[in-house]
C-alpha cells in the first residue's frame, strides 16, 4: 500500500482498549506522530499507539465522509471492523507497505 493516500484509520491503546479514529493522507507519518504522542491530545492522553485498522480511498472527500461515519458508530461496530481483519489486534504499522 502506498502510504500517501487518503486513509481512515483506528489506533488503540491495547486489545479492547481505548480507540481513536482519524483520517490522513500520510498514514505512516501520522502513525509515527501517534506513537510519539504528538498526534492529538486524546490519543496521547489515552496512549493510543497501536495501528489496528485502516482503509484507503481514492479521494480525501471519501475518506473524510467515512471517518465521520465511523465516529458516529458504536464501539461494538468499531471492534467488529477491527476484528474482521485483525482479530489479534496486532500493530499493523510495521506492515503498512505489505498489506
Amino acid at each position: 500500500m502506498e502510504t500517501r493516500k487518503p486513509t481512515v484509520y483506528m489506533m488503540a491503546s491495547k486489545i479492547n482498549g481505548t480507540l481513536y479514529a482519524g483520517v490522513t493522507s500520510d498514514l505512516a507519518g501520522r502513525v509515527v506522530e501517534h506513537k510519539e504522542g504528538t498526534a492529538s491530545s486524546f490519543s496521547s492522553k489515552y496512549h493510543c499507539t497501536l495501528l489496528v485498522w485502516y482503509s484507503s480511498f481514492e479521494t480525501m472527500t471519501d475518506a473524510i465522509y467515512t471517518e465521520k461515519f465511523l465516529k458516529r458508530r458504536t464501539r461494538t461496530y468499531k471492534i467488529q471492523l477491527i476484528e474482521e481483519v485483525n482479530p489479534s489486534w496486532n500493530d499493523l504499522y510495521a506492515n503498512i507497505n505489505q498489506l
